[in-house]
């Protein structure tokens, strides 16, 4: 049990941190969880071909009940977009599924290079004072919107996140204001969550994976990350509504570029 401790201590602090990054961001906390897994992982002997494939399967998992404690509190704050969010769910929902079940059977060091760079140009723009910076007066639905949120839906649940890296920035881009992005995206978080976990529990795993992992999904991890999750997401989402815009965003730039450096490092070093 005392050779465990330190993981359950390390996913538990995981969870917590993951869980006010959700609430705040709206990105599902999946930033935070999937560096931390895999490199725990790899710790544990996990073989380097499946650690991304289990990280950001059991990431999806966790960002589940994540995302319904987030988006909850912030229909508190009467701050969701709810039109756009239906607008955007079958296109999310399918994209998600579809993504999954293409990231269970890519290369490890292929998911790697597209979480890292994928995040970088998010963080850039997070970080530059683009604030004025619109590309439309509104998001866009029927046919457009969905043009937009497939792909969301798909690249997220490739990457093992919430969707709130690509939905914050579009939103913002096209007129939305960045309270309002941050809550509809922790909405859109658990239709890319759910899907894409459902495609990775589906998935054909090897045999040498670790105890209680069902698919490419790690229970042990889940159950772990989740309840910590959901306990602080809540904080993260007041953090939300009482910060700058400014500020919200530069946070947001800030912890994408460092997963961004790590993922990066991951992909070329294999």
């Amino acid at each position: 049990m005392l050779d465990w401790l330190p993981y359950v201590l390390a996913l538990a602090g995981t969870g917590l941190i993951a869980g006010v990054i959700a609430g705040l961001l709206g990105v599902g906390g999946g930033i935070v969880i999937v560096p931390v897994l895999e490199l725990l992982l790899g710790v544990a002997g996990v073989a380097p071909e499946w650690r991304m494939h289990v990280a950001i399967a059991t990431s999806l998992a966790t960002i589940v009940p994540t995302s319904i404690s987030s988006a909850r509190a912030h229909h508190a704050h009467g701050a969701i977009d709810w039109p756009l969010v239906r607008s955007w769910s079958i296109p999310v929902i399918v994209g998600a599924l579809l993504g999954g079940l293409l990231a269970a059977r890519a290369k490890s060091a292929w998911l790697a290079a597209l979480f890292g760079s994928v995040a970088l140009v998010v963080a850039l723009k997070m970080l530059l004072p683009l604030e004025r910076l619109r590309l439309a007066s509104a998001p866009p639905r029927g046919l457009a919107g969905a043009a937009v949120a497939a792909p969301i839906g798909a690249v997220s649940a490739m990457m093992g996140i919430g969707g709130g890296t690509f939905t914050v920035p579009a939103m913002a881009l096209c007129g939305e204001p960045i309270h309002r992005a941050v809550a509809s995206a922790a909405c859109l978080g658990l239709l890319i969550s759910l899907p894409g976990t459902i495609a990775f529990l589906c998935a054909t795993p090897p045999a040498d994976l670790p105890w209680g992992t069902v698919g490419l999904v790690g229970l042990p991890g889940v159950l772990l990350i989740a309840p910590a999750t959901v306990l602080a997401a809540p904080l993260g989402a007041r953090l939300a509504h009482a910060l700058d815009k400014r500020l919200l965003s530069v946070a947001f730039g800030g912890f994408l570029l460092v997963v961004a450096s790590r993922m990066l490092y991951r992909a070329f070093a294999a």
